[in-house]
């Protein structure tokens, strides 16, 4: 007997499906729906470890009319942190103070976060809800020692949805760190040979 729902239905919703009907695709995600190695709604290990290499994400909120706003959030890796198998969290650092994010959220919860892991090619697309704490004990938790943002607030994202696709047309990209790191052995490796050279051009 077919379910009556799925965690994908966050994001199949009945207009959704119908579109897929229409254009032939229906038959492969009616498929994935009912593999629960596809979408969770849990924090599993996979996704832990995948949260704790990111030193940046990208967090969408909507207002009480429906205007949807995308932020970047930056950081040391590690700084979304996994509070438990349902939450994730992070420091808000002391920016423009705009403060469209922490607005969005006092009128409606439903939040988005996008993970993208360029060296990797991989994303991962979460869906939840978004609130906006100030508990001291929250915010040092997550406050990074050494890191020049200063934290104001904390936010605490639930998850009820989550699901890692296909890596097409995503570019492939390097941190800054990743390319001074080989730059580093690169640099190391031409100053050997010319000492090589040298001692060559010494003993001819």
């Amino acid at each position: 007997m077919e379910k009556d729902s799925f965690i994908s239905d966050i994001a199949f919703t009945p207009a959704v499906k119908q579109l897929q009907e229409r254009h032939g695709s229906r038959r492969t995600y009616a498929d994935m729906e009912q593999r629960t190695e596809d979408w969770s709604d849990v924090i599993t290990g996979d996704l832990a470890a995948f949260v704790a290499q990111r030193n940046s994400f990208y967090l969408s909120t909507v207002n009480a009319q429906g205007q949807p706003y995308i932020q970047h959030r930056g950081g040391p890796r590690g700084f979304l942190s996994v509070l438990d198998e349902k939450r994730l969290a992070f420091a808000d650092f002391k920016g423009n103070r705009q403060y469209i994010t922490t607005g969005n959220l006092s009128e409606t919860s439903k939040a988005f976060i996008f993970l993208m892991d360029y060296m990797g090619r991989q994303r991962v697309k979460v869906w939840g809800r978004a609130e906006v704490s100030e508990d001291p004990a929250l915010i040092e938790r997550l406050t990074i020692a050494g890191y020049r943002g200063r934290p104001e607030r904390a936010i605490v994202f639930t998850v009820d949805a989550w699901n890692a696709n296909c890596p097409q047309h995503i570019p492939l990209k390097y941190d800054e760190e990743v390319v001074a790191q080989a730059m580093q052995k690169l640099d190391a490796r031409i100053k050997s040979l010319e000492s090589e050279l040298a001692a060559l051009k010494q003993e001819s």
